[in-house]
């Protein structure tokens, strides 16, 4: 597979990134920590494709992004309010919501009843997103291999492996989203991350 390199500013990436999605490929870009790889949530084949382009383990799941709040509800099966309160506050930013899993999207995202989701604090990211609409996404990148920061690091690890790269300059990398578990009757910090355990506490003691 020859994979197309395509800067974020050339008007055709976003159109070539919607048609190689549709056709069930996979697409890295830009989010506001690192490159991800990503396919459309819904469609179970192109989401299994990206276990075999990076070499990652099955039982690993992937997180969902989406572009807005108001797209939490096609990807769970019922919106918690503690995710909605944490959304309205951290979104678009490093903050994942576990939430009940849409029973529309393929196992292959998750085994398990439940589905991370984030919105990504970045132009490119949303802006696929608002398009193609909800997308499976994990880091470009080998499994095990350093997150790339760059469409050049992407292309080092998964050159040959994927359709497209669309190349929106560097990304600052950084810790990892705080994860939420939104699914029981409190919210539950299972990762720390750049929003403090703290603060999650601060927004939900507004709750009930």
């Amino acid at each position: 597979m020859n994979t197309v390199v395509l800067s974020a500013k050339d008007p055709l990436a976003m159109k070539q990134a919607i048609e190689i999605l549709q056709m069930g490929g996979l697409v890295a870009f830009p989010t506001d920590t690192v490159y991800g790889l990503g396919a459309l949530a819904f469609n179970g084949q192109a989401v299994e494709s990206i276990f075999v382009a990076k070499d990652r383990p099955v039982e690993k799941a992937i997180p969902v992004l989406i572009a807005d709040a108001d797209d939490l509800g096609k990807v769970c099966a019922t919106v918690p309010e503690i995710a909605l309160k944490l959304g309205t506050r951290f979104w678009p930013g490093a903050l994942t919501v576990v939430v009940p899993k849409h029973p529309d999207l393929p196992p292959a995202i998750s085994s398990s009843p439940t589905v991370g989701v984030r919105i990504p604090d970045h132009p490119v990211a949303r802006n696929l997103l608002r398009i193609a609409g909800p997308m499976a996404v994990t880091s470009a990148n080998l499994s095990g291999k350093s997150n790339p920061c760059s469409a050049q690091e992407v292309q080092d690890q998964l050159g040959g492996r994927i359709a497209l790269i669309i190349d929106g300059g560097r990304t600052p990398g950084g810790v990892p989203s705080t994860v939420v578990d939104c699914t029981g009757l409190e919210a539950q910090v299972l990762r720390a991350g750049p929003i403090s355990k703290e603060e999650v506490m601060a927004i939900l003691g507004h709750i009930g």
